[in-house]
């Protein structure tokens, strides 16, 4: 049945439509409907009816984070009619010949890409503001034809030529049309089950598929390995935030694509939650923002002079059913935009690191944009480039978790988990209440809700609080201090002169304190320690250490240290100190009711650190706590 395509097809001016494909479907979605525009998430029109909602990057100001604001609407296709076409047809139905890119430009050339990458590198992650962020770029043309008519033929070529897309859709709504072949899932809630794709790590191979050879080297790539790490703890952040039991980590698995190759896995957890509160709390990818989410959203806007319009957002489909509502959200990269005067965007970005090379991620953002503007008809198609994509050749394939590769890059993918902490990977059994409540003080990085998640693992209940309303004399048991972007140094910053007040009245109170990473910095500095830039930022860096006198698997996200030499007292507050041996750099500290860490002990990159956790717990709570059920088989000693 093509009713509803065949007359979008051979109207003069059609009315709003989308069209979707999901990955491995042989089939795809027709949807007509009427446009109602929303101010927020909460408003999105779920009385019955389907809903398709174009969420802008904006809408992130929900959050309460930074963002250019250009007006972009919260544009939602409330569906009242649709048909499901099998793939084959409906790619021979659409126009074969799409409408060709005019002017190709780019607004930022690529000496002034490398440029801002450099400053991002120095200025930021060697400032200790995050541990990666993603600035964008935009390819810009024009075109005369209808832009209904574009993004229909335009549709057929990506449908043709490229392979891997989770989504592949074409919208039409008045004054803005899009046409993408979305890599990645942001966020799903299908029946409970809320499922996040972190992908990131990028293999270019724009002449054809790669070879087993080039593939085990960016397995291999240390660079690469650390970028997917870091959003995948980003992402684990929100999951601790909407499922109660957290989320479970399966991969890493190859997401393969017409001219790229990218690492990705899979979260999943359930939750109970309105599907869109899900989208709130999940408010964007930081694989299209960066981490500390917050601070990501900060940055972009500093180092991006224009707003992201829709370029990160989200393509939300919520599906009525029995009960309520699912939802399924792509983010919206690999999507190229249309306006009323015909001006076409086509936006991309790369993920900035430690290890970043300016050069190599300015041919980052060509490749990423490739695939779209060889659909546009703006780049030539590359020589074997689509081969797998053809309509003779389009059909449904394994799921992620499902495909099979050959045992040599199976192994390699494998062994990436082999120095993750399991508890993110393992069925998480807690351990029976312990009587004691925690108050964990957000920092600006929500890191917390992982934190406060292991906590309630090990039996304390944990709430969490920013720190900009934390009490002064809280009751609780225990106080968390979190970890936070920023120099621990800058007093005028009133986040870290709250945290070192809110510090000092808690060791002044005698009661229980644990301070992780940027805390951890600030009560180094409150007992007299010295603070310092490291030589070499260790944003996501996972390290072997000492913690009085226990090796431990830790993952670090600093840029700053206190410095003293191992097992010295220091001299406010008389805390014992652990350090390494050869540079002073301080890993932790501890004395009655007080400890301190530098390492995220939260963190998949610490494979050690529930049991280091449970170890803190049990020093300043009393009672003997394990960390066996999580992976981890050692009964745990005090501090």
């Amino acid at each position: 049945m093509t009713r509803l395509l065949t007359s979008l097809l051979t109207a003069t001016a059609p009315g709003p439509f989308a069209i979707v494909r999901r990955e491995h479907e042989p089939t795809l979605d027709v949807l007509v409907g009427d446009i109602v525009d929303v101010d927020r998430l909460a408003d999105i029109p779920l009385d019955g009816a389907e809903v398709l909602a174009l969420v802008p990057f904006r809408q992130v100001r929900e959050r309460g984070f930074v963002a250019h604001d250009d007006g972009a609407p919260l544009r939602c296709l409330v569906v009242r009619d649709r048909e499901s076409i099998e793939l084959a047809e409906a790619i021979n139905l659409l126009p074969e010949h799409p409408i060709a890119l005019e002017r190709l430009d780019v607004d930022v050339s690529d000496a002034d890409y490398a440029a801002r990458v450099r400053r991002v590198i120095d200025d930021e992650i060697g400032h200790g503001e995050g541990a990666n962020f993603v600035i964008r770029r935009e390819f810009t043309g024009h075109i005369e034809a209808p832009a209904a008519l574009a993004v229909l033929g335009w549709f057929r070529a990506l449908l043709e030529h490229e392979a891997g897309a989770y989504w592949t859709f074409a919208l039409h709504t008045p004054e803005l049309s899009a046409v993408g072949a979305t890599p990645e899932r942001h966020v799903s809630s299908l029946d409970g089950v809320v499922s996040m794709n972190p992908i990131s790590g990028t293999f270019r191979h724009l002449d054809g598929p790669p070879s087993d050879d080039e593939l085990a080297v960016f397995l291999d790539d240390v660079k690469e390995r650390e970028e997917l790490v870091m959003v995948v703890d980003e992402e684990l952040k929100m999951m601790s935030a909407v499922c109660p039991d957290g989320g479970r980590i399966r991969g890493p698995f190859l997401k393969r694509m017409s001219r790229l190759t990218h690492t990705e896995y899979l979260l999943e957890g359930r939750s109970d939650l309105d599907p869109r509160d899900v989208l709130r709390l999940t408010m964007f990818a930081p694989t299209v923002t960066g981490s500390p989410m917050g601070n990501a959203c900060t940055v972009i806007a500093r180092h991006e002079a224009t707003a992201r319009g829709y370029y990160a957002g989200v393509l939300a489909r919520f599906t009525p059913t029995a009960t309520g509502y699912d939802l399924d959200a792509p983010i919206l990269i690999r999507t190229a935009y249309v306006d009323a005067a015909g001006e076409v965007r086509v936006p991309v970005g790369a993920t900035l690191v430690r290890h970043s090379d300016p050069v190599g991620e300015v041919a980052e953002t060509h490749a990423k944009a490739a695939g779209v503007l060889t659909a546009l008809g703006a780049v030539p198609r590359a020589t074997g480039a689509g081969a797998a994509g053809t309509a003779a050749t389009v059909a449904p394939a394994a799921a992620p978790a499902a495909r099979r590769e050959n045992d040599r890059i199976a192994t390699l993918l494998d062994s990436r988990n082999d120095q993750l902490a399991a508890f993110w990977s393992t069925p998480q059994a807690a351990h029976a209440a312990r009587g004691a409540t925690a108050l964990v003080i957000d920092a600006g990085d929500d890191f917390t809700t992982m934190l406060a998640h292991q906590l309630r693992h090990l039996g304390v209940a944990a709430r969490v609080v920013p720190w900009n309303e934390a009490a002064p004399a809280a009751s609780d048991d225990l106080v968390v201090f979190g970890p936070g972007p920023g120099d621990p140094r800058n007093d005028a910053d009133p986040r870290i002169a709250r945290l070192r007040e809110l510090m000092t009245e808690r060791l002044a109170s005698g009661a229980p304190l644990l301070a992780v990473c940027l805390s951890h910095q600030l009560l180094a500095s409150i007992a007299g320690l010295p603070l310092a830039p490291l030589p070499a930022p260790r944003q996501g860096l996972q390290l072997q250490v000492d913690v009085f006198g226990e090796p431990a698997g830790i993952g670090f996200y600093n840029t700053f240290t206190a410095l003293a030499l191992n097992r010295s007292t220091t001299a406010r507050l008389g805390l014992e100190v652990a350090s390494d041996a050869a540079t002073d750099v301080v890993h932790a500290l501890r004395g009655p009711g007080v400890a301190s860490v530098q390492g995220h002990l939260e963190s998949v990159l610490s494979p050690d650190g529930l049991t280091v956790l449970a170890r803190i717990v049990d020093d300043l709570l009393g009672g003997a706590i394990t960390a066996g059920d999580a992976g981890e088989q050692r009964v745990v000693a005090a501090v």
